[in-house]
């Protein structure tokens, strides 16, 4: 994307969530992109995400490239912190 057709929610665009593993491959948390794409509830998100590993596989691409189950620890009230669904995007995915 040019910086001119980034969309951004607050301060965040598509590029800001971007983020490397130790392989130095690049991906973007299902979670983080949730609300930049719209999205207010994580089951729809999922419902998404589920057509869209189904398209990669009608496409012959491997989906297992691009669509990494992960998880993720969130800060809860008092401190408190708890394991949620989250998927690592290449960015073919994000498309």
């Amino acid at each position: 994307m040019s910086k001119s057709t980034k969309v951004a929610i607050g301060s965040k665009s598509f590029e800001d969530l971007r983020q490397i593993n130790e392989f130095g491959a690049e991906y973007w948390s299902a979670r983080d992109l949730q609300a930049l794409l719209g999205y207010s509830q994580w089951r729809r998100f999922k419902q998404a995400i589920e057509r869209a590993v189904s398209s990669c596989r009608e496409s012959e691409n491997p989906p297992e490239h691009h669509f990494a189950g992960a998880g993720k620890m969130i800060d809860l009230a008092k401190g408190a912190q708890r394991d949620v669904d989250d998927f690592h995007l290449s960015r073919f995915a994000c498309y």
